[in-house]
């Protein structure tokens, strides 16, 4: 394993990852302040009287205000441009771990208070990523081999830990049938992912397949001597860019292709001159990590060799080394809790108005939208809410709150308000099960979905409600101000 025939890996991968960083932190200026802000949903104030810095570590445990989560949003996105333009591996490594290390104290930051709208497994991935990052070096260093086997060990963990869960769960991923399921019930689906749905039978059977080469078979060859490692990576690649096509799972999908990357050897594109050798100290760190990563991997191989083996989890505060897997099970049927207001001065007499959100199905005239690589929070909790009641879902008590108020910072999280001039007086939820229109419907009314109604999923309530503002001040809500 020649160094300087990872030079272009390592250029592109820590561009390639600077660009998920970037998407990230665009979320999070997004999205972070009505969530979990000072008057958001979850509140990060709240969070931190209870939860002690040492058990979730982050910068805003010194600030937990609005402007410092803007603040470090900003920021985030500007050294995420850094290293996108290449402008922070230009000079030496020095600079280029200081402001990785920037980068990936931020998110932390971040995701360490973010609470349930940041408990997706994704999440500790990049941060995973972005922590071995700052063992790479400046493009005018070579390469250290040692630096990007801990990136391959995590994207090892990501696929065979997602093959293993899928063996171990659902019995539709051994009758190789979940693809039946998958694409109507999926969190959110995505345009093609009508196409997918009614595409020949043997298409879904087939898929799930090559699924499991992918995931069960192929990530062995991560660890292998040229050209067999490049090839691995080219079939995860290709892997991933399918689920890609099919439906919105976040950055997860371009995230896995960023870290198949570091398998590739270079020289099959081009083959530059000798680079200065990296110092000593910067060796003594690199040697140092690889360490590390193997006294943290403990737990994430004894968590594979279980037969109770677990999703999505980390170890320590610092989201590194961490246990990966997504769709162990899938759901059979779809359900939608569709949120609606009404101005008039009694539910009984009410006229209900659909808010509609940015992604997840609503509206079934809408074709399903491209989101990802961008990550929408709320739709994707929505998406869980309808699994169970609103009783294992507090911040949705919050999120009615907001309405009733025509809070602007939560309006801006979904699609329309279908109450501009004055917010509602009432607002409820109703549960839905929908299904893709079959093609002959589709082609008939031009619908994309078609639903039914299963009955109520929270009550009509009003901020003069009595019980709705018991709820609230049970949660610690019952002395806010309202706007």
């Amino acid at each position: 394993m020649a160094a300087n025939d990872y030079w272009l890996t390592r250029y592109v991968f820590q561009r390639a990852l600077g660009m998920v960083y970037l998407i990230a932190f665009l979320c999070a200026l997004n999205q972070f302040r009505p969530l979990v802000g000072e008057r958001g949903l979850l509140p990060v104030p709240a969070y931190i009287r209870d939860v002690p810095f040492r058990a979730s570590p982050s910068l805003f445990y010194l600030i937990p205000k609005d402007w410092a989560f803007a603040a470090a949003a900003w920021v985030g996105i500007g050294l995420s441009c850094l290293v996108i333009t290449g402008v922070a591996t230009r000079f030496n490594s020095a600079v280029a771990a200081a402001v990785w290390a920037l980068i990936w104290v931020l998110y932390l930051s971040f995701v360490n208070v973010g609470q349930i709208f940041y408990g997706f497994g994704w999440e500790s991935i990049l941060l995973e990523g972005g922590f071995f990052a700052i063992f790479l070096g400046a493009d005018t260093v070579a390469p250290q081999p040692v630096a990007l086997w801990p990136l391959r060990w995590l994207e090892f963990r990501i696929m065979f830990g997602a093959g293993l869960i899928k063996l171990r769960g659902d019995s539709c991923w051994r009758d190789l049938t979940c693809l039946n399921y998958h694409y109507e019930t999926q969190p959110m689906p995505n345009p093609l992912s009508w196409y997918f749905h009614w595409a020949p039978a043997w298409t879904h059977w087939a898929g799930v397949a090559f699924n499991h080469f992918s995931e069960l078979i192929v990530p062995f060859g991560y660890f292998l001597p040229q050209p067999v490692a490049s090839i691995a990576a080219a079939l995860t690649i290709v892997f991933q860019a399918t689920i890609m096509a099919s439906g919105n799972l976040s950055w997860l999908n371009l995230l896995t292709i960023v870290l198949a990357l570091p398998m590739i050897d270079g020289k099959y594109f081009m083959r530059l001159p000798a680079l200065a050798e990296p110092g000593l100290i910067h060796k003594s760190l690199v040697y140092s990590l690889a360490a590390l990563v193997v006294v943290l991997s403990l737990r994430p191989v004894l968590n594979m060799l279980s037969p109770r083996q677990v999703m999505n989890t980390s170890f320590n505060p610092f989201h590194l080394v961490g246990t990966y897997g997504a769709f162990g099970g899938i759901t059979r049927v779809r359900y939608e809790v569709i949120v609606e207001g009404a101005a008039d001065a009694a539910p009984g007499l009410a006229k209900w108005r659909e808010y509609e959100f940015k992604g997840k199905p609503g509206d079934v005239t809408r074709m399903p939208a491209q989101i990802a690589p961008y990550h929408l929070r709320l739709d994707w909790l929505m998406w869980f809410a309808a699994m169970g009641n609103y009783y294992q879902h507090p911040w949705f008590v919050h999120f009615v709150e907001k309405l009733l108020e025509g809070d602007a910072a939560t309006l801006s999280l979904l699609r329309s308000n279908p109450f501009p001039g004055a917010p509602p007086k009432y607002v409820r939820a109703t549960l839905y099960q929908y299904n893709f229109a079959t093609p002959d419907e589709h082609r008939a009314t031009g619908h994309w979905w078609r639903r039914q109604q299963t009955g109520p999923w929270f009550p009509a309530v009003s901020l003069d409600n009595p019980d709705f503002r018991r709820v609230l001040a049970s949660q610690g809500w019952g002395d806010r101000q309202t706007p």
